[in-house]
């Protein structure tokens, strides 16, 4: 029976991880060797999966859809954690080694998101499909992350991370991932022409360039206090570690996507 949306009550699909990747300056290439680097983005971001523990999922998303100049992946959720790291990690030291040989240097744009998608690993390119995956895109297209990897060194910067608050808040700032909250920089995810605008998260695994007067390099020598259990916790956004650097990075990174944002 076809579904009507409000109608009736149907199972909730189960959650999925939803990676997404986009190569900046893709559709700049000639057609002629488009094919070539789609190609490559796939083979680059497996060896990076691969390397990360994650080579059975890769070898057999829930889903896998390409984009032209990327493409979107469904994983378990359990695996959130080594998407957050030491996935972006090993990615930016694949494209290293990638653009020493290559004759055009590829950076890419990385988004992670989690949320409820319907799904068939034996037909993996046409299901997938659904809000969750949708606003994933929305997160690869906003202007924040394209901001920030315009502003980075194309010799140094070859990935930019952004990731939902959903991920953030339950994968990373909860302890899951090996990673400290503090390498990520809070932002308002919007895009050009559309009507989404949503907290995220940005990283940048090697930073460089302009970024370095922005983006966190280090964590913290102490850090942030961290409310006692069972005490009131207020909005997200106005928590302690937010506060401890958003008067000034994060005011520069919204000044700066405001004036960078090429594809």
């Amino acid at each position: 029976m076809e579904h009507i949306p409000f109608a009736r009550s149907i199972d909730l699909p189960p959650y999925r991880a939803i990676l997404a990747v986009d190569a900046k300056g893709f559709t700049a290439e000639p057609g002629s060797a488009q094919e070539a680097i789609s190609k490559s983005l796939l083979d680059l971001v497996g060896d990076a999966l691969t390397g990360a523990g994650l080579g059975a999922e890769w070898d057999r998303p829930a889903f896998l859809g390409p984009t032209g100049d990327g493409f979107a992946v469904g994983l378990p959720p359990r695996v959130l954690p080594y998407l957050v790291d030491p996935f972006p990690r090993l990615l930016q030291e694949r494209l290293a080694e990638h653009n020493r040989q290559a004759r055009d240097r590829l950076q890419l744009r990385v988004s992670l998101h989690v949320g409820p998608l319907p799904a068939d690993p034996e037909n993996a390119n046409w299901t997938g499909n659904g809000d969750s995956r949708n606003d994933t895109h929305r997160l690869l297209d906003s202007v924040p992350v394209k901001a920030v990897l315009a502003a980075a060194s194309p010799r140094v910067t070859f990935v930019a991370c952004i990731f939902s608050d959903r991920v953030f808040e339950d994968v990373i700032a909860a302890g899951y991932a090996g990673m400290e909250p503090d390498r990520c920089l809070p932002v308002t995810a919007t895009v050009d022409g559309k009507a989404f605008s949503r907290q995220a998260w940005l990283y940048i695994p090697e930073v460089s360039g302009n970024l370095l007067s922005v983006m966190p390099a280090e964590p913290p020598a102490v850090p942030p206090s961290r409310p006692l259990a069972g005490a009131p916790v207020g909005p997200r956004i106005s928590g302690p570690r937010v506060k401890r650097n958003d008067g000034q990075v994060a005011t520069t990174v919204e000044s700066m996507t405001q004036h960078r944002g090429g594809k």
